[in-house]
């Protein structure tokens, strides 16, 4: 006899007795669920989902459909640059669905199949920043994390501990999925992880570690390298990019990348005359750029649209995944420590429209990239520099100093006042609203506890400490 329900059962309810036929015995609905905020901080529900069609989302208790933005597909072949050989086409067997929210504080609640939603905040005064958050499995590098121990790949513990600091926003500054190529045989350390540009590596290194911090409040979704359209694009448009959809900017085809590859920053207001400013670059190179390049076409364009939407409010805050005021360091062998500037890429592009890089409305930078946690303060007018890349995947290891030596700086005509780094740490970096321009900025371990305080004020930070130990 065909299963059946009553006709008159709402399609919430319909799929909640579906999903709980097929889920464990005391074990959540089988989906992802989360709330991205995009242009002018409209708020957009997402689902992920295996099932026939997409559910409902309730709004103060009325139910409407939600919209496909994917249907459950392969996607065409895009070869893993860090092992060409090894690649296989991408397969996402669920759907990916979506609802615009109301306007912050327009609605008492939302909730999709029984879980509720979290609610936007018209002026969030509570945020946390965590970015390179995926586990790395790169055959180039022989870089094999171990995804399988905590210890070594805490972005589950993080996100539970930053879930439990109570956010009312979430900024991730871009790198979810490192998961490129398969764990060689006899790696007890990673055996079994899925791999790949698909469903199963962006579940296991994003949407399950992260299902705490997902559910605890909306988040701002910069883009990193390792979502360029040769790399995770396709699952970076698909499951995590505000905005809509559309064919050509998906990067299943590189006949499109020059689409793909690139997007127009946009503004998400947050109170008190505040904008966040988040930028996609994803497809800067550290090697540099030179006119004729198209990146360095692209990021002269997004240079003048950053310019342009910081003009709309007297503070700002720039979100992207490279830092252009930070630094990095390196070492071959037992050689010396060599201290690496900002993103070459960036600074040639933005610093010939600006020589001083940002427009003068940016407050500070929030950035990641490098796999450590880092500000860094200027006398020269530059905004301050936030490096929050320390939530999962594999450290930076080389030692940065406790003061950076006289002549050395992350940009032509930046003038370090105050740095301080946390290297070979993990966690996350929190930050609380004190005011129009002031800002406690805190670095907390995997367990919540706090390492480091920061007070941004203006343009200008400092912190209690030059490095964390």
């Amino acid at each position: 006899m065909p299963f059946s329900l009553p006709l008159r059962l709402p399609l919430a309810s319909l799929f909640a007795a579906l999903l709980a036929g097929c889920a464990t015995v005391g074990q959540p609905p089988a989906f992802s669920s989360y709330v991205v905020l995009g242009e002018q901080g409209a708020a957009v529900a997402r689902v992920l989902i295996a099932a026939p069609a997409c559910p409902d989302i309730v709004i103060d208790q009325r139910p409407r459909p939600m919209a496909l933005r994917a249907p459950a597909a392969t996607v065409p072949l895009r070869p893993t640059p860090s092992a060409p050989a090894d690649s296989k086409p991408a397969a996402f067997p669920l759907l990916t669905c979506e609802a615009p929210l109301p306007a912050a504080g327009s609605y008492a609640g939302a909730s999709v199949l029984g879980r509720t939603l979290p609610l936007p905040a018209a002026a969030p005064q509570r945020i946390v920043v965590i970015g390179d958050t995926g586990c790395r499995l790169q055959k180039s590098s022989n870089s094999y994390q171990a995804c399988k121990h905590e210890a070594e790949y805490p972005f589950a513990a993080i996100a539970a501990a930053a879930a439990a600091w109570r956010p009312e926003l979430v900024i991730h500054v871009g790198d979810y999925h490192y998961r490129e190529n398969a764990c060689p045989e006899g790696n007890a350390g990673c055996a079994g992880s899925p791999w790949g540009y698909g469903w199963d590596a962006w579940n296991a290194d994003f949407f399950a570690p992260g299902a705490a911090l997902l559910q605890a409040a909306p988040w701002i979704m910069a883009r990193g390298n390792h979502e360029n359209c040769a790399r995770g694009g396709q699952g970076y448009w698909r499951l995590l990019d505000p905005r809509p959809l559309l064919p050509g900017r998906d990067c299943n085809a590189a006949a499109d990348d020059a689409s793909g590859n690139y997007s127009a920053p946009y503004a998400v207001p947050i109170g008190q005359d505040t904008e966040l400013l988040v930028m996609d670059t994803a497809n800067t190179t550290w090697k540099g750029l030179k006119p004729g390049d198209l990146g360095y076409d692209k990021y002269r364009e997004l240079y003048r649209q950053v310019e342009a939407l910081a003009r709309q409010a007297p503070r700002n805050i720039g979100i992207d995944h490279h830092p252009l005021l930070g630094m990095g360091a390196d070492r071959k062998g037992d050689g010396p420590v060599v201290l690496l500037p900002g993103d070459a890429g960036l600074q040639q592009a933005f610093g010939s429209l600006n020589p001083q890089l940002l427009p003068a409305g940016i407050q500070a930078m929030l950035s990641g990239h490098v796999h450590l946690w880092q500000q860094v303060s200027f006398a020269s007018g530059h905004p301050s520099q936030f490096i929050a890349g320390f939530s999962g995947t594999a450290e930076d290891i080389v030692p940065l100093p406790e003061r950076l030596p006289d002549g050395v700086t992350p940009a032509p005509g930046a003038v370090v006042e105050q740095f301080s780094s946390w290297v070979d740490g993990f966690g996350f970096m929190t930050m609380e609203r004190q005011g129009a321009e002031r800002w406690l900025v805190q670095v907390h371990d995997l367990q919540g506890r706090v390492r480091n305080t920061c007070q941004l004020d203006g343009k200008r930070s400092r912190c209690a400490l030059a490095q964390v130990k």
